[in-house]
């Protein structure tokens, strides 16, 4: 093992309570595209803001489209062995809590609980009603719209969108709350395939950093905090945790 990977290694094994965070690319090896990157799905398209979504049932029925069109991938990706080494490292108890920036429900589908994992971007793999919050399953919304072209609303009269953060739309309350929680309780900080300079997720990184907690950065790309890091780790992200976590 190269001394990047032993220093992790033994960072992780000298932890008392670590919190770890994670971006697109803990996903990108399972095949889930990035957003933000050179070549990423928001340079090919551009994203469809949360007013625009409230207001106009054309950009109502191209989020619908655009996130339909994405089925095949999501139902194809399966955790990889990133996400099985975050698990194995919450379920020891080693690791408090994941929070993430990713939206694909792959750390659940890995194993962690819901009360562990913290999603800052919210989940597209279900949908909800931005009234009165009921929840919806992805197929059966798809059906009604691939064959009646109906965009998707609720019984209530509200609107029904996937359950993640759209441009313009308010960071959920809870999640931010719980993250910075977490964040002040751990000894040791692990970002990991984030670039680390979308606000406000890296501000996470940096309090952890402030309040005294080590902070590890696990990325194959410089990022916005290796200024700042106490170690930078420039490996992939599923052998990289895994080998470090003991996790295959």
């Amino acid at each position: 093992m190269d001394q990047d990977l032993k220093d992790l290694a033994a960072l992780i094994d000298a932890a008392q309570r670590i919190v770890l965070f994670t971006g697109a690319g803990i996903s990108t090896e399972s095949g889930i595209p990035d957003f933000r990157s050179p070549g990423g799905l928001w340079t090919k398209q551009t994203p469809i803001d949360f007013a625009d979504f409230l207001r106009s049932d054309d950009a109502r029925r191209e989020t619908w489209r655009r996130r339909f069109a994405m089925e095949p991938i999501l139902r194809q990706a399966a955790p990889n062995r990133g996400h099985r080494a975050v698990a194995a490292l919450i379920r020891t108890g080693k690791a408090a809590a994941v929070i993430t920036q990713n939206i694909d429900g792959l750390h659940r589908a890995s194993g962690v609980p819901g009360d562990k994992t913290i999603e800052l971007h919210g989940n597209t793999t279900y949908a909800h009603c931005l009234t009165c919050g009921s929840r919806y399953e992805i197929d059966a919304l798809r059906v009604d719209f691939e064959s009646d072209g109906i965009v998707p609303c609720c019984a209530c009269g509200g609107w029904v969108k996937t359950a993640t953060v759209s441009f313009g739309q308010p960071m959920p309350a809870n999640e931010m709350r719980r993250a910075e929680q977490e964040t002040l309780l751990a000894d040791v900080f692990i970002a990991i395939g984030s670039s680390l300079t979308v606000y406000p997720a890296a501000a996470f990184p940096e309090l952890a950093k402030r309040n005294g907690a080590i902070l590890a950065i696990v990325n194959l790309q410089p990022t916005g905090l290796d200024g700042i890091a106490d170690l930078v780790v420039r490996r992939p992200i599923g052998d990289t945790l895994g080998a470090a976590a003991g996790v295959q």
